[in-house]
Parts: C-alpha cells; structure tokens; sequence
C-alpha cells in the first residue's frame, strides 16, 4: 500500500482516478491522507508517504522534502511550481509534475481584465448600482476601442500564444518581448520581437505572462512603470512577485498610467488594508485565472495521472526536472 498526501480541496472524484491509474499501471493499492495543517504534523506525517499532491500553496521545501524518506513523486495542481524547492527533490532524484493546461482559461480571463479597462466597466457596474444614473445619456468616462491598439506581452509562452491569438481577434496589434526571442512564434502568432523597454513606451496594454525567476522578481519597478503611457494600462494573471506593488501603487494614485488589472499579486489573500483595493482606477480579482469548472476538473484529472504514473514506475507527462 502506498501513502499519498493530499492537499484538502482535491475532488474525491480526481482521487478515484488516482487509485485506479496506479492500480492499472502497477496493481498498487494507494491510500490518500488529507495533509494537516500543523507544520510538526505534516513533517511526521510525510515521513512514510510515497506521494504529494499538492496546490501550488503548499510551500515543499527542503526541510519536508528531506523528511520524506520514501518520497518518490510530487504532483503539483498547477502551472507554477516556485512553491517546491526543485534544487533538494532533484538531489534526491525525484520528479516534480505540473499540469500546463490551463492556458486558455487564463488568456479569456486576461482578455476580460483588458475588456474591463478599456470599457470601464467596473466603474459602469458600481455607477448604475449607485443610484447617479439619471440622465438617458449617462455622464461617465468614456472607454477605448480595443481595434487598432497595441498589445505588448511580456513572455509569449502558454498562455501568452494564447492572449496573442485572441487579441488578434480584436484587431489588435501585437508585440512581445522574452529574453528568448522565437521567430517560429513570431511566424505561427503573427506577432513583433521588440526589446523590454520599446514594449512598455510603445503599448496601450500591456500584459504580463512571465514565470516567476530571481531574474523576474519585481522586473516592473518604478523605472519601468514611467516608460509606459500615461494612457496605456498594466494586466497581471501571471505571478504578483514580478510587479512591485508599492511601486504600482504610486503609478496609479498619481495616475501616470490609466490603470491596472490584477488577477495575482506579492501577498495572497490580499490584505484588507492594502492601498490598492481603495483605487479606483484599478480592477482586482482573486487569483481565479483557471478557475473554471473545466479547466480545474481537467487539472485535477492530470495531476493525478502525473502522480499515477510515477508511483507505477512511469515517466509522467508534464515534468518540472525530467
């Protein structure tokens, strides 16, 4: 019989999979045990687990990783994967697995957030509920077409190919900038290679899809957030830690950029008094990138076939450290 940890919000129906995978793949009985919240409990109780499941939450540092004698997969429920502590599970040699499948759901989300902005709608939403709505011809704001204006991604990845193809849909213009640049993408996307700093001086929206890397950790800093527009618009549904979010902040209660849209951000859940939430020339959601009923089903699904996989002596689909 082989112990697998699991992080509480797993679907009983995802675990299912889980037992009948291994068994298939292997004949191996597993048995699941929700991790406990006590930090002495958990590292006690990893000792004779053979898996992890885990949200992308969970910190798996080296000090767990290490007390988990029998440790022989970690399978993460998620895309980022800066939680586990990659260096101590490869001395160890065992696999990290990801699932990179939410791709679309968090592009629609970001197109939305870009929606949001142009449209003002989050601003619209709270004047009709307000009761000001006198007048036929409301006296608000007004927006911005989406059409002809330009787009710039920061990491055309997963999901930034995906933002790409959809804001193509609304006659965007679209640039990029990665430390890698990828003429195939540029090719297949129909997208422009310009460096960082032409990106930000150049576009009315821009997007970050960045994973999070000591090189990337606050990359948007004041010095970068004053070579943008003062008409153009910052959207992040990738990792909060890459934006400076005082910096932004006084970006945007001095309105030199028109606004921001934050779907993550550098402490999670966000505190009641940040600055932020008082703005109002910003649109703030609560990490809900992939979550959509299929999107996080199909997650659930995949992470459990990576660490079914594993424990049946397989190599698993998405690996962090093949």
């Amino acid at each position: 019989m082989k112990k697998v940890l699991v992080t509480r919000t797993v679907p009983e129906t995802a675990l299912g999979i889980l037992k009948s995978v291994v068994k298939s793949i292997a004949n191996i009985e597993v048995n699941h045990v929700y991790m406990p919240d006590d930090r002495e409990k958990l590292l006690s109780e990893v000792r004779d687990a053979q898996g992890l499941l885990v949200q992308p939450q969970s910190i798996i540092d080296a000090q767990l990783i290490n007390a988990a004698e029998k440790l022989e997969v970690i399978s993460i429920i998620g895309v980022g994967f800066e939680n586990v502590d990659i260096e101590a599970t490869s001395k160890r040699g065992i696999p990290v697995t990801f699932t990179p499948i939410l791709q679309k759901a968090v592009a629609e989300l970001t197109l939305a957030l870009i929606l949001a902005l142009s449209r003002g709608i989050s601003s619209a939403d709270r004047y009709v509920r307000s009761g000001e709505w006198k007048d036929p011809v409301p006296v608000i704001e007004l927006g911005t077409d989406l059409t002809g204006k330009t787009l710039g991604i920061v990491g055309p990845g997963r999901i930034g190919g995906e933002v790409a193809k959809r804001a193509k849909c609304f006659e965007m213009s679209v640039i990029y900038y990665d430390p890698e640049r990828d003429s195939k993408k540029e090719e297949d996307l129909g997208v422009r290679y310009v460096p960082l700093d032409e990106l930000l001086s150049s576009s009315d929206f821009v997007s970050l899809h960045t994973p999070l890397t000591p090189q990337t950790r606050h990359m948007i800093g004041t010095k970068e957030l004053e070579k943008m527009k003062p008409t153009a618009c910052l959207i992040n549904t990738s990792r909060g830690q890459i934006i400076d979010q005082k910096a932004l902040y006084q970006t945007l209660v001095n309105k030199k950029i028109r606004g921001a849209a934050l779907d993550v951000y550098e402490e999670e859940p966000v505190p009641c008094e940040d600055p932020l939430l008082k703005l109002e020339n910003v649109v703030l959601t609560p990490h809900i990138g992939s979550a959509t009923t299929e999107t996080r089903m199909n997650m659930f699904f995949t992470a459990v076939q990576n660490l079914g996989q594993a424990l049946g002596g397989e190599k698993p689909k998405y690996l962090v450290n093949p």
